[in-house]
């Protein structure tokens, strides 16, 4: 059997989740294990703690709401500001070929937060494939978190 070591996860795996919300709680908390980017009036940006691949991030509205629809739109339109200025800082942070974009609404959709809605942002390359997760059922991350959350922080105001 092949073992693959990455010791550096497990104080992502030992921490236990703040109480509540994780979002809510990023939206208000200054924690270095909440991995915020940036923070706006209507939005939070954050890591993803288990990331599909470097530089996911995570982007939600303050309001704990299940769905965008349920937004005023003043808190959609700064939501939606958020996103965009996200993209931006994947861009000029890793110069990626392409970008996943989008939300899971419900659990049905695959949504592991339900009830507080969220935006997914994945940088993509082409090319970046490998047989680690065909063979393997693997994902090999490149880059520590506080290095993409360093590198991602620099190209916001």
């Amino acid at each position: 059997m092949e073992r693959l070591w990455a010791p550096w996860r497990m104080q992502y795996l030992a921490d236990a989740p703040p109480p509540g919300c994780f979002f809510c709680a990023a939206a208000e908390s200054d924690e270095a294990r909440l991995l915020v980017v940036a923070r706006a009036p209507h939005a939070v940006t954050m890591l993803n703690k288990f990331p599909y691949g470097h530089g996911h991030l995570l982007v939600a509205p303050r309001a704990h709401v299940a769905a965008p629809e349920d937004l005023a739109a003043p808190a959609y339109d700064g939501l939606m500001r958020a996103v965009r200025r996200a993209a931006l800082a994947l861009r000029a942070a890793f110069a990626p070929d392409g970008m996943n974009v989008g939300m899971n609404l419900g659990r049905a959709a695959g949504a592991g937060v339900a009830d507080h809605c969220h935006w997914h942002l994945l940088p993509r390359w082409n090319g970046d494939t490998n047989f680690m997760p065909v063979i393997g059922d693997v994902k090999v991350m490149s880059e520590h978190l506080e290095a993409t959350l360093a590198r991602i922080r620099a190209h916001y105001p």
